[in-house]
């Protein structure tokens, strides 16, 4: 979501962060509900734009979209997954710090960070039609195939008709029962929510009828440290769904490559 005023080798900077978040998911062991821990392995890895602060990703018929961050930045993009060349690109305003993205009923809808706007966007030649205001943060974005699910930073994901783009209800995610803050970017995957969990390496696993966290994602060392930039490169986020199971597409912002993962089970 928002960009880290001070950086150091993200490794480093986000492992005492991540360590506390898993701390947290064992803390409570004894509860009856655990969600599932999973790790992941490179299936295959793609080139990525170094100049991309990814804050949205996703495939629509197959082609790959994404929007990135950053005042004077910030962009909705049509990107080759193989080489990752930009091949249609659109600005959005200079004013507007671009977040999560997603397409619904054949219409790309961007959110922005502070301004409480969000843009539609034509697929074919991303024309703007039409922008709609809400209250409080944008952070990510997916949909479930009736409504636009939005996380804000905090521990609630609100469902907006995408056509209106007016709120319909609210959902609390929790850990063990606990408020769980910080989702960001957001996917919707064979009927789960799936979400990058700021400053960590870990992707949660929703229940969207209950909002608990039934799985985690431990996405440590997907980046080798030879492929970080000191003072650049930042955190993991962004993640795409193409249909295949226990497959996903994920990348940071400011990374150098998309890795194409498969997501399995692990042992306590």
């Amino acid at each position: 979501m928002r960009p880290v005023v001070a950086r150091r080798h993200i490794a480093t900077r986000l492992a005492a962060v991540f360590v506390t978040f898993l701390a947290c998911c064992a803390a409570a062991a004894a509860e009856p509900v655990e969600p599932f821990r999973y790790g992941y392995r490179v299936l295959e890895t793609h080139p990525h734009a170094r100049d991309a602060f990814t804050q949205g990703l996703f495939f629509d018929d197959g082609d790959l979209y994404e929007t990135t961050g950053q005042y004077g930045e910030s962009s909705l993009r049509r990107v080759d997954l193989e080489t990752g060349e930009v091949l249609q690109k659109t600005a959005l305003p200079q004013s507007h710090f671009g977040e999560g993205a997603a397409m619904a009923h054949g219409n790309i809808f961007v959110l922005s960070w502070k301004n409480g706007t969000a843009f539609r966007f034509d697929p074919e030649n991303f024309t703007l039609e039409k922008s709609y205001q809400y209250d409080g943060e944008g952070w990510g974005l997916a949909f479930n195939g009736e409504e636009l699910v939005m996380s804000d930073g905090g521990a609630q994901l609100r469902f907006i008709d995408p056509l209106t783009f007016e709120e319909t209800r609210r959902l609390n995610v929790t850990l063990r029962g606990k408020p769980l803050r910080n989702l960001n970017e957001l996917e919707w995957v064979d009927g789960e929510i799936f979400a990058n969990v700021w400053q960590t390496d870990a992707i949660v696993r929703i229940d969207p009828s209950s909002g608990a966290v039934t799985g985690i994602v431990d996405l440590r060392g997907l980046l080798p440290d030879e492929d970080y930039e000191r003072g650049k490169t930042d955190v993991l986020n962004g993640i795409a769904y193409k249909g295949e199971k226990d497959v996903l597409y994920v990348t940071g912002k400011y990374w150098p490559k998309l890795f194409k993962i498969e997501i399995f089970e692990m042992l306590n």
